[in-house]
Parts: C-alpha cells; structure tokens; sequence
C-alpha cells in the first residue's frame, strides 16, 4: 500500500471533489488524512494501487506532492490500551528512525511513515 500526498484547495467541497473523483474511477481511499496549509491542504491518502490513483488524480489536474511506501499495521491487538502507541513509537525511535507521519485509516489499520521503512519493520517485529 502505499500514501499518496495531494495539494488541494483549502474551501468546502475541496475534499469531497476528491473522494468522488476517486470513487467514480473504482479507488478506495483506505486511509485519510488532512492537513491545512493557508489556501491549500495536504491530503493523504493510502491507496492499493499509486499508479492508478496518480494518473486519475493528474488527469484532473491535482498536484501529486508525494507517493511513498507507508507501514500499514493491523491495531486491533493493542487499539484501546493505554501506553501500547507509545511503546510502538519508542521501538522505533530506539533504532534511530523518524516518524514523519501517522493516521487511522479503515479496519483498525494505523499508516505510520518513516525514514526508513525497513529499520522501523525489524523494530516492531522485535
């Protein structure tokens, strides 16, 4: 899976135009995260298939400022008990790599983006 980071327009509408564009093409938008910045926002958003998604969202002329491989972990064991995300975001801390950015996304999934996705794996399979 992976996040693809989208420049929109920061006024009402904006977001659905997004979700209903994707949705007319057949991409779900397993994850969503937003972030205003003045007259835009940063819109993250993990997809199955990048390629896809890229092509659909350029065609209609939206900036595509990131497309980047995300740790996608399964939350049910621990969502609910207090300190689990701490100790999850100390694992990988302890091995020198950066969380840069973390949201829920469907069926109890937590997308966590790192700086190096192959330190933080070895981390949390300690």
């Amino acid at each position: 899976m992976k996040d693809v980071a989208v420049i929109i327009e920061n006024r009402p509408g904006a977001l659905a135009d997004l979700g209903e564009l994707l949705g007319k093409n057949g991409i779900n938008m397993e994850g969503l995260c937003g972030i205003p910045l003045k007259d835009d926002a940063i819109i993250h958003i993990l997809v199955e298939d990048e390629s896809v998604a890229r092509f659909i969202l350029e065609d209609a002329g939206y900036e595509i400022s990131a497309i980047r491989e995300v740790l996608v972990m399964d939350i049910s064991p621990i969502a609910g008990k207090p300190g689990s995300g701490g100790k999850m975001a100390r694992k990988i801390g302890n091995v020198g790599v950066n969380i840069d950015l973390i949201y829920l996304a469907e069926h109890n999934k937590l997308v966590i983006g790192v700086d190096d996705i192959n330190r933080a794996q070895n981390a949390l399979a300690k």
